[in-house]
């Protein structure tokens, strides 16, 4: 395995200043945790602020009973006892859980988490653990419930599980039937071509889905049986349990709610005018908080002193808003820019592994960390790859092709390429004939126009139905060409579809369960032993 430094071109200004000019935007973030003196100055502060996060034995706790449930490995007990000790760390990684663990890059970013929380504890002298923050909250089904699939015949498949009612709740809430998942775990198998780990990886599959009766559940059961041996604690933040750990928390977000607002509002404004656009909405009168009526997650906002959704369908003061936090604390949930400040909370954070997206609007919440007396964690850019298969690589070496003639797509190159098959020159041989044909035929028209007026018009439209004709042919040769290099044209669909699927990074599109179907889970091992960088660079792994 091979691995190579690929800059990729473009992308969000914001996140790409934070990852390659980090000086120009540091005013904008908490710190980097590519600095080592920023690390000890955060883990300082950490621990001159320890009472003001949830308790350490209560959150261990917590996630103990729900990672014996779903991540139960012992290297995860031992990440726990850590986490009890006053002066431990933590390193989180998140994403919504996805099916069959979603795109790829959701599998670099627990690696990224993984290593950046061994190299931590390496340099600080103390320990920091890794843990995977799941937001099992989110509401957004669509964008959970489909993996894709590299099929063995080479063609992009997209999976994908129903729900059963059309209800705005929690993707934790949310049930998948025993029967959905037989049925999701036949069409992948489908799917794989067979391989000596083909059984081996099913048997993971079938264990972490068939019995989840959600697609939380499936999610930390696979991600569990992948990570779990290097000592990764997951988190659902959809988990009850911790919810009311959460409570006190959340009656700080609900009590200085207009405070948290404004902040949001100066952090938009100085986003915006330096030049770079809001990643995530900065509404006015936003509470910045959901409110789960009924099996609904409703998202709040304030409108003449109370908090209510959009349509009405609840509405309270702001004592009564804390009176059902204190009741029912299962029914609050963070949204996109109160996650941040909670996840401080509850969690001794040394740092956090953000994609480009995500580093992008984690600025809005900056000098909201202030109005809750926190600082903003330091950020790590994820860790991204595109694979390329051993057959892969030497079909792009025999058409001279570099993964940036990729990016930019091939249809050019691949024209290109077919033009100079042309041994008999029968492009440019069409192309010579219809100019000889038109240089002779014209002047004919033109005198039979001083015989008849009406065959100037009758040998103009002849003139364009030979040249049809003769255009119709040259479509027949070059159809016949590509069938006579159809086995070298299905190459160059194969390198398109492996590496830029759907025209997007392979890491966005693809699911890790085709790889570990033809390497093994060892071929995880492989990764992990891939050397950290959080310079943000795409990397290409050749096979």
């Amino acid at each position: 395995m091979d691995v190579v430094p690929e800059p990729l071109p473009g992308g969000l200004a914001l996140a790409r200043n934070f990852i390659h000019q980090y000086e120009t935007v540091g005013h904008l973030y908490g710190g980097d945790f590519r600095n080592q003196g920023s690390r000890a100055e955060r883990a300082e502060w950490l621990d001159s602020t320890e009472e003001l996060r949830a308790d350490r034995a209560k959150l261990a706790e917590c996630l103990r009973q729900y990672n014996l449930k779903f991540n139960s490995d012992p290297a995860v007990m031992d990440s726990l006892a850590l986490l009890e000790r006053k002066g431990t760390l933590v390193v989180t990684g998140g994403q919504q859980s996805g099916l069959f663990s979603g795109p790829l890059f959701v599998i670099y970013k627990a690696i990224t988490t993984i290593q950046a929380a061994k190299e931590a504890a390496g340099q600080l002298g103390r320990p920091v653990v890794p843990l995977f923050w799941i937001a099992g909250e989110d509401h957004d089904w669509d964008e959970v419930n489909h993996t894709f699939v590299l099929g063995r015949t080479g063609e992009i498949t997209r999976l994908k599980v129903d729900k059963a009612e059309d209800l705005r709740t929690s993707v934790s809430a949310i049930k998948v039937e025993e029967e959905q998942w037989s049925q999701i775990i036949g069409q992948l198998e489908g799917l794989l071509q067979e391989s000596e780990f083909k059984a081996q990886i099913m048997a993971v599959i079938r264990e972490a889905s068939a019995a989840a009766g959600s697609m939380s559940e499936a999610f930390a059961k696979l991600m569990g049986a992948l990570f779990g041996r290097f000592g990764l604690i997951l988190l659902d933040s959809a988990d009850p349990e911790l919810r009311r750990l959460e409570a006190p928390f959340f009656a700080s977000l609900i009590a200085k709610n207009d405070e948290l607002e404004a902040a949001y509002q100066a952090a938009a404004a100085d986003i915006t005018g330096s030049g770079y656009e809001l990643q995530a909405a900065v509404a006015p009168g936003s509470a910045n908080l959901f409110y789960i009526h009924e099996g609904t997650r409703l998202l709040l906002h304030k409108e003449a002193g109370r908090f209510t959704d959009r349509k009405g369908t609840v509405s309270f003061s702001r004592e009564e808003l804390l009176e059902r936090l204190e009741s029912h604390p299962e029914r609050f949930s963070n949204n996109v820019l109160t996650r941040p400040l909670m996840q401080d909370y509850v969690l001794p954070v040394l740092a956090t592994v953000l994609g480009q997206g995500e580093i992008a609007y984690w600025a809005i919440p900056g000098k909201a960390f202030g109005v809750v007396g926190k600082r903003m964690p330091l950020i790590i850019p994820r860790m991204s790859f595109t694979v390329v298969e051993g057959t892969l690589h030497k079909h792009m070496d025999k058409y001279q092709l570099a993964f940036g003639d990729v990016l930019q797509g091939l249809d050019g190159k691949r024209k290109e390429w077919l033009a100079a098959q042309d041994e008999l020159e029968v492009g440019r041989r069409f192309e010579d004939t219809k100019a000889a044909f038109s240089a002779m035929y014209e002047p004919l028209i033109e005198q039979l126009g001083s015989i008849q007026a009406g065959l100037l018009k009758l040998g103009a439209n002849n003139r364009e139905k030979i040249l049809d004709q003769i255009a119709f042919l040259q479509a027949k040769a070059l159809d016949a060409m590509e069938k006579q290099n159809e086995a070298a044209l299905r190459q160059w669909e194969r390198i398109e579809l492996s590496l830029m699927p759907l025209g997007k990074l392979q890491e966005r599109v693809y699911n890790v369960i085709y790889y570990l179907n033809r390497y093994g889970l060892e071929w995880l091992d492989e990764l992990m032993s891939i050397p950290a960088d959080y310079s943000g660079i795409h990397r290409i792994i050749y096979m």
